[in-house]
């Protein structure tokens, strides 16, 4: 415990001494924390939005016009006896385009006339929420799609699949690039802590000479590197919860209401510790290099 206060005390005198260089440091960890806190920022907010919609995903059957009453019978029975299935809507002619002037006011004039509705009759599949696997479905999708009176068949779930995919490899390239941030980050931290070194070199030979452990010794630099990360790490933090809330501000409502989700959300408790804790390692192994020097 001795040791513990005598290197906090004599890490933060060094800080205070070289605030210079240890913002330089300490900058460094902090834009490192920053990209990726960022990087878990943005793939949460979109892997929960596309939860919801693949939640929520429906399965369209279009029917031709010259669909008989017996095979639209058919499509309802292989469809009544899936179990992933949990409901199933019809949409009439009449009722596509309804739905259609409805909602886009400014082209109703282009829709046409009831008796020469261009819209297909459909109907619209619920699947039930963690139904299995998205092949099964497409497996149903595709005995659909070869049914007699059946014009064509859309799953949402195949396009949140692309989606979900791409997310795991921006995730996976942003880490990469996250990790050389912070050995880069981790150098720097190493040099400031050396240039605290060499500055009480004959301190350090003093302490050597008459037998001071090397927990004493070398402890107040590795000390030293943990604060740098922290405090860098703490700063990133600040500054990604403020950039989170400007950006709520001028476009939380709208951006929310175009993924259809709701408000985005801030990194947890957890995941902003972890962030913390990280810049302290990568601090402290950039010390523990540094104090390495001593023998």
């Amino acid at each position: 415990m001795n040791a513990l206060r005598y290197a906090c005390r004599e890490a933060a005198a060094s800080l205070w001494r070289r605030r210079g260089a240890s913002m330089l440091a300490m900058a460094a960890i902090g834009l490192a924390m920053l990209v990726l806190g960022a990087l878990l920022l943005l793939t949460s907010n979109l892997e929960r939005v596309v939860g919801d919609w693949a939640s929520g995903a429906e399965l369209s059957v279009f029917l031709r016009d010259t669909a008989t009453d017996s095979e639209k019978r058919a499509v309802e029975a292989l469809l009544d006896g899936e179990p992933a299935v949990a409901g199933r809507v019809t949409v009439t002619k009449a009722d596509a385009l309804e739905r259609f002037r409805r909602d886009f006011a400014d082209l109703a004039a282009l829709a046409g006339t009831p008796e020469g509705n261009p819209f297909p009759a459909s109907i619209e599949v619920r699947l039930r929420q963690g139904s299995g696997a998205s092949q099964q479905v497409s497996a149903l999708a595709g005995r659909l799609g070869a049914m007699d009176g059946v014009a064509d068949v859309r799953f949402d779930r195949q396009w949140m699949d692309r989606v979900a995919a791409l997310l795991v490899t921006v995730r996976r390239v942003g880490l990469a690039f996250a990790l050389v941030m912070m050995a880069a980050a981790a150098l720097t931290v190493a040099a400031v802590v050396r240039l605290a070194l060499h500055a009480r070199r004959n301190e350090v030979d003093i302490m050597q000479l008459v037998g001071a452990p090397y927990v004493f010794i070398r402890g107040p630099f590795v000390v030293e590197g943990v604060m740098q990360g922290g405090l860098g790490a703490l700063a990133a933090l600040l500054v990604l919860a403020g950039g989170f809330w400007m950006a709520q501000v001028w476009w939380g409502s709208a951006v929310a209401a175009a993924l259809g989700a709701e408000a985005l959300r801030f990194l947890g408790g957890g995941t902003c510790a972890l962030l913390v804790v990280g810049g302290m390692t990568v601090g402290g192994l950039g010390g523990f290099a540094a104090s390495r020097t001593v023998s």
